[in-house]
């Protein structure tokens, strides 16, 4: 629901803000007053082209900014893929526009393109004149009419549901025969590629353990010489490190007996030389191992040096990357064998999905045949009713390969003469019949749908007397479930209105400006005997008017 709009420097309003409230809304002003501005600048929120010829002082911009409660609408998912910041019960929209006619739009002060403006306004507001039809030339919302009459939510919710999922399942196919196609053409050359894995049988860690024992048996020489070194030092017959720990022992046994400082000295020493005897054992034990074994360095180096070749052909550092690289390949080869039973459950599981959403498709196209039947029983008198007495109407159902809304393609057709052939209505009605075909659609599915708010521009225009009331009625009547604005000429029009809104001309010193005024019931009384009698306003009029109000009220 529009709950606020403000207009500022747009052609010959200066400064303009008009709360609204729910129901009926009418909109009127003598010719030339400015209605038209305000629909011009609605146009703006809608994604219309922004003409800097509009600007009325260069030296700012052009505003137009509206407030609308979208309680229920169920727009979050739509700002959350946009990245628009979401409240529940409130969005603001505006638009700029320079004098050197650069735009921009903003969505709760979040920049967005022209695209998604125009995706949101078009939710939220639909404007209806002699001369534009925002939806019901669209299949879509002609499909949408029908499923609302239907009562199709939760089928339609079914329907979606297992569609998405036979679309995706045709994804992974399509997908997956796509991978095993380009697998299967590398199938030989993976083959090769384990065969000389499986060949050379790497275990984790082995280059580092090759490279260490390459070290070891490279400096066997050197080694040896440090070990007989250490070896000497320590544990030679005679004076080595460890017979001269034992006198050190020994007197520092005797400096025990007599002095405090010493003790615990001998015990320290005769642990290191335990130690050092550990240590020489050990040393003794390395040497014997130690051989230079020119065979088995040979074998080493030819080992390490297949596998810094493997590497390099692979493009890796290491043997653990190689054999991470071998199970990537068995797995991408086992998934080769296997993938033909893969795509084989998988067809299986689109089969399956694919029956039950041409069932389910099925059972909304029964309903939507039903409900179009209803659906021009009902239309057809309502068109009468409004001067189309010769009219016809139906819904042209065509099948179709199965989409995100089922098998259906709907036009609506319809004829307003006699022996005329039916058309889509897009093609056959002009402005003022597509006008007054859409207030009793709307009139019809007002009750079903969440629609947005809807404004009639002069769609009235032509019309008078009986049928001029039946429009008030009906615009009133579909105002009982949305919100209604029309701007209009026909004071029973303006009579069935819930709340009046008068655009007005007025002149000062700096120019002409375009101003609008919220009448109060004794303003409304007055302002529909102007549109009764012209400007003379006489008791007889003011009569009058208040007998058009007080008759629709008692309706």
């Amino acid at each position: 629901m529009l709950s606020r709009l403000f207009i500022s420097n747009y052609a010959l309003i200066e400064h303009l803000e008009i709360d609204f409230n729910g129901g009926f809304t009418v909109v009127t002003g003598e010719t030339g007053a400015g209605k038209s501005i305000l629909l011009g600048a609605l146009s703006l929120l809608l994604g219309g082209k922004a003409d800097s010829k509009a600007v009325r002082d260069a030296e700012h911009k052009i505003i137009v900014e509206a407030t609308f409660d979208i309680t229920g609408y169920g727009l979050d998912g739509y700002f959350n893929d946009n990245d628009i910041d979401y409240c529940e019960t409130e969005c603001i929209i505006r638009r700029e526009v320079s004098a050197a006619g650069r735009s921009r739009a903003f969505v709760n002060d979040t920049p967005v393109g022209l695209g998604v403006l125009k995706d949101i306004t078009t939710r939220l507001i639909d404007i209806h004149s002699q001369h534009s039809n925002m939806l019901l030339a669209k299949s879509g919302f002609q499909l949408d009419i029908l499923d609302g009459l239907a009562h199709n939510d939760q089928l339609l919710d079914d329907y979606e549901a297992v569609y998405r999922r036979c679309v995706e399942l045709n994804r992974d196919i399509e997908a997956r025969k796509k991978q095993i196609a380009q697998n299967k053409a590398e199938e030989d050359y993976i083959t090769f590629q384990l065969e000389q894995f499986h060949e050379i049988n790497l275990h984790e860690n082995e280059d580092e353990e090759l490279e260490a024992l390459q070290n070891k048996l490279s400096n066997i020489t050197e080694l040896k010489d440090a070990l007989w070194t250490v070896d000497n030092i320590l544990g030679s017959e005679e004076n080595s490190v460890i017979d001269q720990l034992k006198t050190v022992g020994q007197r520092l046994s005797f400096t025990e007996e007599v002095m405090e400082e010493t003790r615990g000295m001998s015990q320290r020493v005769a642990d290191c030389i335990i130690d050092l005897k550990d240590i020489v054992m050990s040393v003794s034990q390395a040497q014997e191992n130690l051989n230079l074994d020119p065979a088995e360095l040979d074998r080493i180096n030819e080992r390490l040096d297949t596998i810094y070749s493997l590497e390099r052909k692979h493009n890796v550092g290491s043997v653990n990357e190689l054999i991470a690289l071998q199970h990537q390949l068995e797995e991408k080869l086992a998934s080769i064998t296997k993938g033909d039973d893969e795509i084989a459950e998988l067809v299986a599981e689109y089969d399956k999905k694919k029956a039950e959403s041409m069932s389910l498709a099925r059972c909304l196209s029964d309903a939507r045949r039903k409900a179009a039947t209803s659906f021009a029983h009902e239309l057809k008198p309502l068109v009468a009713g409004l001067g189309m007495k010769n009219v016809a109407f139906e819904v042209a159902f065509t099948e179709t390969e199965m989409t995100s809304t089922g098998i259906d393609a709907v036009e609506f057709m319809m004829a307003f003469n006699k022996n005329q052939a039916l058309m889509p209505v897009k093609d056959t009605a002009s402005g003022g019949e597509i006008s007054r075909v859409m207030l009793c659609i709307k009139s019809i599915v007002a009750r079903s749908m969440h629609l947005p708010t809807i404004i009639f521009d002069e769609v009235d225009t032509g019309v008078s007397g009986d049928i001029a009331s039946m429009i008030g009625e009906m615009m009133a009547h579909i105002a009982q479930s949305i919100q209604v604005m029309s701007i209009t000429h026909l004071p029973q029009v303006a009579a069935c209105a819930s709340s009046h809104i008068k655009v007005f001309k007025s002149d000062n010193d700096q120019g002409t400006f375009t101003s609008v005024t919220g009448l109060d019931q004794e303003q409304h009384v007055m302002e529909i005997a102007r549109m009764l009698s012209g400007k003379g306003l006489d008791e007889a009029a003011i009569n009058n008017a208040k007998s058009l109000i007080n008759q629709y009220v008692k309706v």
